[in-house]
């Protein structure tokens, strides 16, 4: 892996911070890879394509990219899932005072992670990463989960075994602390090969980590995730360094998604919300606080 120019840095980094487009010429380019973004339900085409870019440039010369959220791992119910946070957003913005609106939706999603258990996407999930990480290619997780939610990520991550530590970029464990990855940026942590960006644009994030690890550009970038977005960022920020991306959108909890109803998740939340109030009552909000999670004052 080559680190790229100074200039190219500096042409990075004022485009984070503007919405522009750039392009860079660079001479170790293998342009018999292309940017690629297709679909699949099935990670094991992930597998393959990482496998035979590996053996076209190198492992060490190619970085794998997961998503966890509707791409490894699924929640157990609509409730709490990736569709249900999207469904609380849209809700906040389009009707602040709904009965349906659960008031701090990052606070509830924390609490039903804790007390929630997630499934894999497919029964082999586990093994299709394991085969890319024992290929000696570099695999990580680039996550739009945020820190606080870090302990049951890593429980479920653990529980389902997949584990990215000794396939990870970077310091061994990864760091210590939060940090923000680009100026006026959100507070992110990256662990054990996993990256919790809170949010913030994935091509954006990768890069940001690639400097900070020290880690120098990959001839290829192979990544699974469920959302368009994603990918559309990752090809944006690393189509300017001319680095190739084989983006797979995957599409094995497509039907989930489509089949998610609103008026069950409502339902089951309240069935469930003075039971999660009681236990941070009497054990303390260490592992989840619902304080915030309120209808807003101009409600009431």
């Amino acid at each position: 892996m080559k680190i790229p120019h100074p200039s190219h840095l500096a042409i990075l980094a004022s485009c984070f911070l503007t919405a522009c487009t750039i392009t860079i010429q660079r001479d170790d380019i293998d342009h018999s890879v292309q940017t690629l973004s297709r679909e699949t339900a099935d990670l094991a085409d992930v597998t393959a394509d990482a496998l035979g870019i590996a053996s076209r440039v190198g492992p060490q010369n190619t970085l794998m990219v997961f998503d966890i959220d509707n791409t490894l791992l699924a929640m157990q119910q609509g409730l709490g899932a990736d569709q249900w946070y999207e469904w609380q957003r849209d809700l906040a913005n389009e009707d602040l005072c709904s009965t349906r609106n659960v008031g701090n939706r990052f606070a509830v999603q924390g609490a039903l992670f804790y007390v929630s258990a997630m499934r894999p996407t497919q029964v082999d999930a586990a093994r299709q990463v394991k085969a890319v990480q024992d290929s000696d290619i570099p695999v990580i997780v680039v996550t739009s989960r945020g820190p606080d939610y870090r302990l049951q990520t890593f429980r479920e991550l653990r529980r389902n075994g997949l584990s990215f530590t000794h396939s990870a970029i970077g310091p061994p464990g990864g760091y210590q602390q939060p940090f923000k990855p680009v100026e006026n940026g959100r507070t992110s942590r990256y662990e054990d090969g996993v990256f919790m960006t809170t949010g913030q644009h994935k091509g954006q994030m990768l890069y940001a980590l690639l400097q900070k690890t020290g880690t120098g550009l990959p001839k290829v970038i192979v990544m699974a995730d469920d959302k368009q977005k994603n990918i559309d960022a990752m090809i944006e920020t690393f189509g300017a360094l001319q680095i190739p991306v084989h983006a797979w959108r995957y599409t094995g909890e497509d039907e989930n998604v489509k089949n998610f109803d609103p008026e069950k998740t409502h339902a089951d939340w309240k069935s469930i919300e003075a039971a999660l109030w009681q236990i941070q009552q009497v054990l303390g909000p260490d592992n989840y606080d619902l304080s915030s999670a309120v209808r807003p004052e101009e409600c009431e």
